[in-house]
């Protein structure tokens, strides 16, 4: 053999034997996984996580933990997914407010804007909001609500799970279709909130019908109308507010998102076990049943609709003028 080929097979040998003696990279998921929630528990963002961790687990291999990181509309929660080395096993539960408004706000002091700073993973429910009062108010309809905020500006108060949320948003939108002055009440997630509506604490809320069906159904709250032209079926014969107030139209949705850089096969793998969970129907009813519409979008068609929402929340929070309070 001639000296040159021994030099080479030798080089071979050597680099073949670096390569075995690399570790072999470890299958995702090679570890419990997490999924950050930015609210309190109890609301919808914290149910939904609940549900769909459960669900998802057997199918990833691995235990899914929930983690409840509350504060600044989700903000805190999204910043520490960000941050996270991007392999896939920590999450972040988005919703429409973390994503689409927040980090929008005018004069928003946030540490990462989460529409800008996290990717799109799946989307799985639509929710619908609506109008609620306690059971006691006077109000009937959302036209009086209206009306006693024009006789007494500034008195009339709407609750929201904090600056800058879905529901503060709706608020603020339904004082410049009704040309009117109201007060806003932000609360550290929707659970208080709601329980500050029911005592009568604040005159009404723009929420997600996830988060008040329950109180409805046992008594403890009025449901005066639907922010979005869907027939919601635990309540179909609802009135719209756009009935009344044209233009007025708010459907929320709740879907998983993970930080900047995470594998492609990462981002598969959630993406397929979301997909294989919302075509269960069990699984589906629990959401219907919770006061969900489950609607399963990829990567893309969840990317789509965040940049669609970030669009129109910017036209609202311009024209009302709304900051980080």
């Amino acid at each position: 053999m001639k000296p040159w080929m021994k030099t080479a097979r030798l080089a071979l040998a050597l680099l073949a034997g670096s390569l075995a003696a690399l570790p072999a990279q470890a299958a995702f998921p090679d570890r419990p996984l997490r999924i950050i929630v930015g609210q309190a528990p109890g609301g919808s963002s914290d149910l939904i996580s609940r549900f769909v961790g459960e669900a998802v687990a057997p199918l990833l291999g691995q235990r899914v933990v929930v983690e409840n990181k509350p504060g600044m509309n989700g903000i805190i929660g999204a910043d520490i997914v960000a941050r996270e080395v991007a392999d896939g096993h920590l999450i972040f539960q988005c919703p429409m407010s973390t994503m689409a408004i927040s980090g929008q706000l005018i004069g928003a002091k946030v540490p990462l804007d989460p529409g800008a700073e996290l990717i799109p993973l799946s989307n799985l429910v639509l929710s619908s909001y609506g109008l609620v009062v306690a059971s006691g108010s006077p109000y009937r309809n959302v036209s009086e609500i209206v009306a006693a905020a024009r006789t007494r500006p500034g008195q009339i108060t709407f609750g929201s799970p904090g600056p800058g949320s879905a529901q503060h948003l709706s608020g603020e939108l339904l004082k410049r279709l009704g040309q009117v002055d109201m007060l806003h009440i932000p609360y550290k997630g929707a659970a208080p909130a709601v329980l500050d509506l029911i005592g009568g604490r604040i005159d009404f809320m723009i929420t997600n019908l996830g988060d008040i069906a329950r109180q409805v159904q046992a008594g403890q709250l009025r449901l005066l109308a639907q922010g979005d032209p869907s027939r919601f079926p635990l309540f179909p014969d609802l009135p719209r507010i756009a009935d009344a107030f044209p233009g007025f139209e708010v459907t929320g949705w709740f879907g998983l998102c993970g930080p900047k850089g995470m594998p492609a096969e990462a981002v598969r793998r959630w993406d397929d076990a979301v997909r294989r969970v919302m075509q269960d129907p069990a699984f589906v009813k629990r959401l219907q049943d919770s006061g969900f519409t489950p609607l399963y979008e990829g990567t893309e068609a969840f990317a789509k609709r965040i940049e669609s929402d970030r669009r129109r929340w910017r036209e609202v929070i311009q024209a009302g003028k709304v900051g980080q309070q």
